[in-house]
């Protein structure tokens, strides 16, 4: 079992100890616990029960608790608590901006027991009756509600990959002989996935149609047609459209593309053709460069004249952007640089932790700033072949300027400059703040624009065009951030961004080494956005990206 996943067993019984009143003192040792060991650099589950009492803020009482759900997978004082607990309480402990006495007031004083009747609380004002609440909370988990709903059945794309490869592959195990490729929003690697689309071209549509209906693989199977609907174990729902072998690539065609797109394809062509031997026939009859799944959204790539060579992970040369132990990171600044050089097989790191701000985030003095400074210049000297870039991820203040005096931001080989705090600007004062941001000399990338998390914070409004020129008037770079939940840029801004000039940096934000296997998100995320490596900051070998940092530095210097 995974650390998180054992961090999460603890926070949930904290929360429910609190929920229920209970001892005060064990709360607090149960939640410490909790953020430890998520935070711990090494797994858990290898651990004796006499090593897990040495580690520090565990101890007895929560190493037998751990020991106890490695042994039988769950925790008897959790699962009585849960007993206890109706499973609508439960959910709501989940939502952002409501802690466990919260929960129990919504719970207690106006016997609410799932969200629906909170929801519907919120909208009938009487949330505010509840000790400790106003219009401002009542207002805010309002909000929350509205978006948690929208996103029901939704899914990252990061969420659906490991169920979606295991499902294919065990259609090909079924089906050896068969066609079969997945379609719609996963092939067009889209960050938000409704449903699971894949086509299953066969001789025999009928067998396959009974093979699948009668089959494990789904849960909840309808058959409608040559479509085989139904779900995952974890609720992902999925189309399987049985098709004749020969008519496998029009099927493939018609179902990967958003309609917009297919029919503007069909348009083109005087006489669709029946029996298609791939799909790049397709596109030729319509006198069209064969487009990659990514781009079939809508008719944009249909009139140009060249298309992208589309970005790979392989041409990625670095990692910008990514914590250390210097601030909330899990791993220490060399293990981050060997596994970025050994495992990534990567030529450079950049190191973006977090500024004295971010105080929520360990963020580091400007004393800490030089004894970094002075870790890299000692680790640069050690490793062969690669180089750490001495980078700060600076927070935006409220006004658009940086954190640190200029003295000290002339110290960094380079800049992420990104808003953490008081996301709930109007678009006006937030699109002000992110250009003042971009207008500081120092700035050289923009980081996480929006701030948004998908499917659980919007992010900010902001005037796209608007930033985007003031990145281009600056030379900043923008960010694409890598993490799954981020994912911002948004792909949809890509083409503007580049039409601008402006590079753009897929970065994983990582804050543990195995963060940096998002780099390959950003990339899907940046292909959609037609990004090709000429357009990337990071696809800049060592060599290039030292010589684009260093110009900078020469400019801030003429100008001073």
């Amino acid at each position: 079992m995974e650390n998180k996943s054992i961090a999460r067993y603890l926070k949930l019984l904290g929360q429910l100890m609190e929920l229920h009143e209970q001892n005060s003192f064990k709360i607090r040792s149960i939640n410490n616990a909790a953020f430890k060991i998520d935070k711990l650099p090494y797994r858990l589950d290898g651990k004796s029960y006499e090593e897990m009492t040495q580690i520090d803020g565990v101890g007895k009482s929560i190493a037998a608790y751990v020991k106890e759900l490695l042994d039988n997978g769950s925790i008897k004082d959790l699962e009585d608590l849960l007993q206890d607990t109706p499973e609508g309480v439960v959910e709501m402990l989940h939502i952002k901006g409501i802690g466990p006495k919260k929960v129990a007031a919504i719970w207690k004083q106006l016997g609410i027991e799932n969200t629906g009747e909170l929801y519907y609380a919120c909208n009938e004002n009487r949330l505010v009756e509840a000790k400790g609440f106003g219009a401002k909370t009542q207002e805010e988990i309002k909000r929350v509600l509205d978006f948690r709903m929208a996103s029901n059945g939704k899914f990252l794309y990061a969420q659906v990959r490991p169920e979606a490869g295991e499902l294919i592959g065990l259609l090909k195990d079924v089906f050896p002989g068969a066609l079969i490729e997945f379609a719609g929003e996963y092939r067009r690697c889209c960050e938000i996935i409704t449903e699971l689309s894949i086509v299953l071209g066969t001789r025999d549509t009928d067998i396959a149609l009974k093979t699948l209906s009668t089959s494990t693989l789904l849960k909840n199977i309808t058959v409608t047609n040559c479509h085989i609907n139904g779900e995952t174990q974890n609720g992902i729902l999925v189309d399987i459209i049985v098709t004749e072998k020969r008519l496998f690539f029009r099927d493939l065609f018609v179902y990967t593309g958003s309609e917009s797109h297919v029919k503007a394809v069909s348009d083109r062509i005087a006489s669709f053709p029946d029996q298609p031997t791939s799909e790049e026939f397709i596109y030729q009859k319509a006198s069209l460069a064969w487009i990659a799944p990514e781009l079939r959204e809508g008719d944009t790539y249909l009139h140009k004249v060249v298309l992208p060579d589309l970005i790979d992970l392989a041409d990625l040369k670095g990692s910008l952007h990514n914590h250390s132990t210097w601030s909330d990171g899990i791993n220490t600044l060399e293990e981050m640089a060997l596994y970025c050089r050994n495992e990534m097989k990567l030529e450079y790191l950049g190191i973006c932790d977090h500024s004295k701000s971010a105080f929520y985030a360990k963020g580091m003095s400007i004393e800490q700033v030089f004894k970094q400074h002075q870790e890299v210049d000692r680790l640069n000297q050690k490793l062969d072949g690669f180089h750490i870039f001495k980078g700060i991820e600076s927070d935006i203040l409220n006004d658009g300027s940086l954190d640190y005096p200029d003295e000290v931001l002339e110290s960094f080989d380079f800049i992420v400059a990104s808003v953490h705090s008081n996301l709930k600007m109007d678009k006006e004062k937030a699109t002000a703040r992110l250009i003042k941001a971009i207008e500081n000399p120092y700035t050289t990338i923009l980081g996480h624009p929006t701030g948004r998390l998908l499917l659980s914070r919007k992010g900010y409004e902001i005037d796209y065009q608007k930033v985007i020129d003031a990145c281009a008037a600056n030379q900043v770079a923008i960010e694409i951030n890598a993490n799954p939940l981020r994912l911002d840029l948004d792909w949809r801004w890509c083409q503007y961004a580049i039409s601008k000039g402006v590079l753009l940096s897929v970065n994983p934000d990582a804050h543990r080494v195995e963060g940096f296997k998002d780099m390959e998100y950003g990339v899907l995320i940046a292909r959609k956005g037609g990004v090709t490596k000429n357009d990337c900051l990071n696809a800049c070998s060592l060599s290039q990206i030292k010589e684009i940092f260093e110009h900078k530095k020469v400019k801030l210097t003429a100008k001073r």
